[in-house]
């Protein structure tokens, strides 16, 4: 059994660590509140954009023409991955690393490595392709880092002109998806070409008839209001994989609390039985050195 000077020691460096990850469970729990604010105060906005624009395309008798819509056969298609740029998140950045490598894989064994076109966002990912020898096109760092609506605008006005000239016929992203703090679903979504919706119609939802006048042409007003639909999608995402995040590492340092707690009440209960040893050995001592004594007389 270890000493008791051993034992003290490694008691005093688990409590040490408790009351690190506990500070950084509460960190990242205000984090977590706080982007899940920014989501939901989000979501009423891109839920209104992608509704008109769903509106207005069902209220036309004749079809428009969306480039962003074009559906065509991928020959070079760009991926765009995020990740955390920091550990202690549990498995969220080793399950998008995986589902990344086998995205990946699939487009280039399609259509050869020099056709995919590879973005990442965060450290871990970054480090990840270059162990396993993929080339980046751009590198950045994690959302988590760098986030605002602006940069979503640029990054994805970027994503958007690439497959307007032709240079990129799909867009993917691959992220954890956060549905609640002890769940992060790593999925893979396409950016373009833009998928058409369809306004809700059926029980509950009544067709409606919208009566449009937009100008100076229909065609003008769609392909104006796309771009922003793109964008609002993108800016979504980064928030998603952010939220996600914070809540893979708030429930990873809460995990961590926990068996440090655990782990402390065994090393206390080892420390007071080496104590009691200690004490029984030292009484046994002091009672054998007194029968001695008695003996002698």
């Amino acid at each position: 059994m270890p000493s008791l000077k051993e034992i003290r020691a490694r008691i005093a460096s688990v409590a040490s660590t408790e009351k690190i990850t506990n500070a950084m469970k509460m960190v990242s729990a205000a984090k977590l509140k706080k982007s899940e604010s920014t989501t939901l105060r989000f979501l009423p906005y891109k839920s209104k954009l992608n509704e008109t624009l769903s509106n207005y395309l069902d209220a036309l008798e004749e079809t428009v023409n969306i480039p962003l819509a074009e559906q065509r056969e991928p020959k070079r298609v760009a991926i765009v991955a995020f990740s955390s740029s920091s550990g202690l998140c549990g498995v969220y950045n080793a399950n998008v690393n995986k589902l990344f490598l086998k995205t990946y894989t699939d487009y280039a064994d399609r259509l050869g490595a020099d056709h995919v076109e590879v973005h990442l966002y965060g450290k871990k990912i970054a480090e990840f392709a270059a162990k396993n020898g993929i080339t980046v096109a751009t590198t950045h760092k994690s959302v988590s880092e760098e986030l605002s609506y602006d940069l979503a605008t640029e990054l994805s006005d970027l994503m958007v002109q690439a497959f307007l000239e032709r240079r990129i016929d799909r867009v993917v992203m691959v992220y954890n998806h956060h549905k609640n703090a002890g769940v992060q679903q790593p999925i893979v979504e396409a950016l373009l070409p833009l998928a058409s919706g369809d306004a809700p119609k059926g029980e509950g939802f009544p067709e409606k008839t919208f009566d449009y006048l937009v100008e100076p042409s229909r065609e003008e007003f769609v392909n104006a209001l796309v771009p922003k639909v793109i964008r609002t999608l993108f800016y979504s995402v980064m928030l998603d994989a952010m939220t996600a995040e914070h809540g893979a590492r708030m429930t990873a340092m809460l995990i961590a609390s926990d068996n440090a707690a655990t782990l402390l009440q065994e090393l206390r209960r080892d420390y007071n039985r080496a104590r009691q040893n200690v004490i029984t050995t030292e009484l046994i001592d002091i009672v054998g050195g007194a029968e001695a004594l008695n003996d002698g007389h």
